[in-house]
């Protein structure tokens, strides 16, 4: 059976590779992070739900120190306002970017990897990271990171993106087609009650289920 590391944030693309490697009969061990991002809690508890069911392990890591290290992002300094969608059209990298965190994040889950003898990292990029101006979403930073890794003389762990040339409604279907109750996945970055409908991230996973003919089951703040 395939051993693999899969960074679990509760959002959508996560979850859809947890059940696909799930699907896939897969042994899974999830990961999921505290980096002090305002929407932790709603994520963490989708994120638990679903690991809960198909993982075989499950880690939580604090990682507390990074918001003392990185104030200029929204998702991270509450003085700093979530970008909406509206606001950033032609933004090259928004204020909702965290700097280098899926370096961290991924550098965290391929020690991991190594250690219990796996052999790939599920790396949740898609194709609308690119779009939005997150370069360590992209296919470049992609190959860079794997490229980082063979440098290892024992154990060398892939980072893998199966979604990373998929849209949101690509995404979507074929979540649908692995049993994902989206119900259970959270997006929105203001971590609210409801989710506000208005950020970047909720804007494109309102058009990915405009796109696939479907109606989001998560509670919005604004009429959709």
């Amino acid at each position: 059976m395939k051993r693999v590391v899969i960074p679990v944030s509760g959002g959508i693309d996560s979850t859809v590779i947890l059940h696909w490697a799930a699907s896939e009969q897969q042994e899974i061990h999830a990961v999921s992070f505290n980096y002090g991002q305002r929407h932790f809690d709603k994520e963490m508890s989708c994120a638990s739900l679903s690991c809960k069911e198909l993982a075989k392990s499950h880690k939580q890591i604090d990682l507390g120190f990074f918001k003392d290290i990185v104030d200029t992002s929204s998702l991270i300094n509450h003085d700093i306002d979530v970008a909406k969608a509206r606001d950033v059209v032609g933004d090259p990298q928004t204020v909702n970017y965290v700097p280098n965190r899926n370096m961290m994040m991924l550098s965290i889950c391929t020690a991991y990897a190594e250690s219990i003898e796996a052999s790939v990292v599920y790396h949740g990029a898609a194709l609308v990271d690119s779009q939005a101006g997150f370069w360590d979403g992209s296919k470049e930073f992609l190959t860079a990171i794997n490229n980082v890794n063979k440098l290892n003389r024992r154990h060398r762990v892939e980072i893998a993106a199966p979604l990373i040339q998929k849209s949101k409604k690509e995404i979507i279907e074929m979540g649908g087609n692995v049993g994902v109750d989206y119900m259970n996945t959270w997006t929105c970055y203001e971590g609210k009650d409801h989710a506000c409908g208005e950020c970047t991230a909720c804007s494109s996973r309102i058009q990915g289920f405009l796109d696939a003919k479907l109606i989001d089951p998560v509670p919005y703040a604004r009429e959709i």
